[in-house]
């Protein structure tokens, strides 16, 4: 009997990505990649590179885009063979770090988990998955609401989307991101279908009837629909989404494996439908000289290829406000990175910017002589209403209340006219001590605080206190530390067999 179709599934993505992995990393048919440069498509004005360090840094996005990657929308057909409908999403939920050293003789993909819970810029501490979309939309709304054109404010908030996403994992990994390469979920499809299929290996037989996986234990070749259940199932995994990511690595492997073997190289049928895939699902930046990178990776051995996951704390933890995360250390991940080259890991500085010293005495003021405006500048709903109430229960004055418009900030911070505002040490101290920092267009009598996800001090309902700086809850006796898995690579060996 045939399995029952199965719905569309973000983790469809992760398995899009392997088109850019197979592009940029192995350098597939890189002799050809000449002829590929001038139909793909490319954006600039990332605020890439910058940093020299040990290594090139790919950031590699998978995203549901409906679209193909020159912004035409899919055909009917496409849309019913991806399973996804025609519903307009902007959700980046597969997020791969590539770290390839300056010599170019190996490369590392290390996978993001989407729900890690991190410092997004202007949005505070969320779920990085978060950043591209919730900024886009954010982005997006301003646009259309101060006269810009749809088809500009899709343009503009898709960059800043980007852009958001870029700096929210530099700031998690501690490098500076050198290129970015996004793909759409058509790539899935193309890639599938070009090289026939790929090889994997499960410990045990599978049947996870949401996801239609229905799998013997042992090695097997899975086409595009069993590959897509085999990626999808995240019920009845013994380590949850770290397995389902384990099953997304071993399909990008063994798809590197396939397009590498002489059976794809020397078939000029296959290359061409590798070409077409990646022309038509893949957006690189602008400043990326491809052929010279593919170049340089052309003799490297699939062995060399490998997969792995940053460091965890927590599958499932929760933040103070009941949302279901993955608990990281951006200490702990910014070594595990740095040490892939052999480097020391770089101190997160995205915060340090000039300020006052913060003050620890409570100033002899007056608090109903001070204004304080409240900005909400976190996703933590009501956040700027219950500081607010906390202010105004110290006898401040309040004044507006509400989300931030202006600019966002990555730490909670008070802003005064003048840095030794009597007013605004009054304000850090009550809130915990938050630092000060200047804006002269502020009157002398008004003080703005503006909330990010790092708060941690007193406010008026528990919805926006968190339990340390991360705003996750204390997690007792239920904290579920995961122990990395073994490395993945592309070697000739065979597929790994994996939960």
């Amino acid at each position: 009997m045939p399995r029952p179709p199965a719905p569309v599934s973000r983790i469809q993505i992760a398995i899009a990505v392997a088109a850019v992995l197979v592009l940029v990393i192995t350098g597939f048919a890189w002799r050809s990649v000449d002829s590929l440069r001038s139909s793909l498509s490319t954006i600039g004005d990332l605020g890439l590179g910058g940093a020299k360090d040990g290594a090139v840094d790919i950031l590699l996005v998978g995203t549901d885009s409906r679209t193909d990657a020159h912004g035409n929308p899919l055909s009917q057909s496409e849309l019913e063979s991806l399973r996804a409908g025609e519903e307009v999403a902007s959700n980046t939920d597969t997020i791969v770090l590539v770290r390839v050293p300056n010599d170019g003789s190996s490369a590392t993909a290390i996978s993001i988990p989407r729900d890690a819970y991190v410092d997004v810029p202007g949005i505070g501490m969320s779920k990085i998955n978060a950043a591209y979309g919730a900024t886009k939309e954010t982005e997006r709304q301003k646009l259309v609401e101060d006269g810009e054109s749809d088809s500009d404010a899709e343009k503009e908030s898709t960059q800043a989307g980007r852009e958001a996403l870029i700096k929210s994992v530099a700031k998690l990994t501690g490098i500076t991101v050198d290129h970015y390469a996004e793909i759409g979920l058509l790539g899935f499809v193309l890639l599938t279908d070009a090289v026939g299929g790929v090889d994997v290996c499960l410990n045990a037989a599978v049947d996870e009837p949401l996801s239609g996986a229905k799998f013997p234990a042992g090695d097997q070749t899975l086409d595009g629909s069993d590959a897509l259940s085999f990626v999808r199932q995240r019920h009845n995994l013994p380590r949850g989404d770290l397995d389902r990511i384990v099953r997304q690595q071993v399909f990008m492997a063994s798809l590197v494996r396939e397009v590498l073997s002489a059976q794809t190289l020397t078939n000029p049928g296959k290359l061409n439908q590798l070409s077409s895939a990646v022309q038509r699902s893949v957006v690189l930046d602008a400043d990326w000289d491809i052929i010279e990178f593919a170049t340089q990776l052309k003799d490297l051995a699939g062995g060399k290829v490998k997969f792995e996951t940053i460091p965890v704390v927590d599958i499932n933890a929760m933040t103070d406000y009941g949302e279901s995360i993955v608990q990281v250390d951006p200490k702990a991940v910014r070594k595990y990175v740095a040490g892939l080259v052999g480097e020391e890991p770089t101190e997160d500085k995205s915060d340090q910017s000039t300020t006052s010293a913060v003050p620890t005495e409570m100033p002899d003021i007056d608090p109903s002589s001070v204004t304080v405006d409240v900005s909400n500048d976190s996703s933590i709903s009501g956040l700027a209403s219950s500081v607010g109430t906390t202010l105004d229960g110290k006898g401040f004055g309040l004044g507006e209340v509400g989300n931030n418009t202006g600019k966002s900030v990555t730490r909670s911070t008070v802003f005064a006219n003048k840095s030794d505002s009597k007013g605004a040490q009054a304000v850090s101290v009550t809130l915990g001590g938050l630092p000060i920092e200047t804006d002269k267009s502020l009157s002398s009598g008004t003080v703005r605080v503006v909330l990010a996800g790092d708060y941690k001090g007193p406010s008026g309902t528990s919805s926006g206190s968190g339990s340390g700086s991360s705003g996750i809850s204390s997690a007792g006796t239920s904290p579920t530390p995961v122990e990395p898995g073994p490395a993945i690579d592309a070697g000739n060996n065979g597929p790994h067999c994996v939960n």
